[in-house]
């Protein structure tokens, strides 16, 4: 579990083949599904010595990779497919933001994975990539997760249109799939946004504010990773009308890469209306600090008052003149005294009736 930040790196270079990310230790792992309408064959150990022998090009294929640190695998897979190197630079730089790149034969496609983390206000981030050739789909993950469960179901159990449709239809489904990330991820933040709210409301902690700042940084960060996603969706959306010229998006499946532009969309609208109310969280800690603030001056202010006066008699008869008449009353010190007490009584009637506490 981490939460990424795009910022600088170590720098590599453009071709240079080294997986950036934290997930060390996985080890890679291969699954090949080849499917059509009528049916469907799963390698669930695949290898790369059945790349010439199980991949069935009259049919679809897909071909999920799990883990990225067998660099020598990848350049197998890499000159199997004929895929450029620039490619496989990007599929292993985590830190690379989204991007949508289209080749003579080839659709890339890199998106970031956002799922909240289980024990903390952070972000889980996995890097997740895609190339879209004829009849093939190949998904690079950099570990072994849940997110296309439900599609691989659909896939064994023939569920829904999947299998009608080209490896095009797949891709949006995945995307979609990651999409819904990106919904778990929101809807968590809005939770903690708002119970941060109420605690605002009831007792503004100096640790309030800092959880403010904490997550005012995640849906930035929320931000910064779906608007490169929703610029490649809508390049997706305008190529449309011009015809995809290597024909590796039907034209029937451009409508659903449409609604994922239209999610992308809702979800930066969203994360404004969460960021608005964060700020208005953060308006409202300072001015319940400056109203706590006020009610401590205004309390010391008119304790000042009301001994201002007292320390004005105290200060009269203290002084050492010989010929003051008041020093020689025989009961002068309890007269003071009860005009200092009944003064006290006046002042503190007075504030009340002005409502000043």
């Amino acid at each position: 579990m981490r939460k990424i930040k795009y910022k600088k790196g170590r720098k590599l270079q453009h071709i240079t083949l080294e997986y950036t990310g934290t997930h060390k230790e996985n080890e890679t792992e291969m699954q090949l599904f080849v499917y059509n309408d009528a049916d469907v064959i799963e390698y669930d150990e695949f290898t790369v010595l059945a790349l010439n022998s199980c991949f069935d090009y009259t049919k679809n294929n897909w071909l999920n990779v799990h883990g990225l640190n067998d660099i020598s695998l990848l350049k197998i897979i890499g000159a199997h497919f004929k895929l450029d190197d620039f490619l496989l630079a990007d599929i292993l730089n985590t830190t690379k933001r989204t991007k949508l790149e289209e080749q003579p034969d080839v659709l890339f496609f890199n998106i970031k994975s956002l799922l909240p983390s289980e024990y903390s206000d952070n972000i889980s981030v996995e890097q997740l990539s895609f190339i879209l050739k004829d009849g093939i789909l190949i998904s690079f993950q950099e570990k072994r997760s849940d997110f296309f469960t439900h599609i691989r179901e659909r896939l064994r159990t023939h569920a829904g249109i999947v299998r009608t449709k080209k490896v095009d239809y797949l891709l949006y489904l995945l995307l979609d799939a990651v999409m819904e990330n990106f919904y778990i991820t929101l809807e968590d933040e809005e939770d903690k946004v708002e119970e941060l709210i109420n605690l605002t409301k009831k007792d503004a902690k100096p640790i309030i504010l800092e959880k403010i700042e904490n997550h005012r940084d995640n849906l930035n960060f929320l931000k910064r990773s779906i608007v490169p996603l929703r610029d490649s969706l809508y390049y997706l959306k305008t190529i449309k009308d011009d015809e995809d010229e290597n024909g590796l998006i039907q034209k029937e499946t451009f409508n659903f890469f449409i609604r994922l532009h239209q999610k992308s969309l809702e979800l930066l609208e969203q994360i404004e209306s969460d960021m608005s109310a964060l700020e208005s969280a953060s308006n409202f800690y300072f001015s319940e600090q400056s109203r706590k603030m006020n009610e401590i001056m205004k309390t010391l202010t008119i304790i000042s008052a009301i001994f201002i006066p007292l320390t004005f008699i105290v200060g009269v008869y203290g002084m050492n003149f010989e010929n003051m008449p008041e020093l020689k009353t025989e009961n002068g010190y309890f007269i003071v005294m009860g005009v200092m007490f009944l003064l006290v009584i006046a002042l503190i009637i007075y504030f009340k009736k002005r409502r000043w506490f």
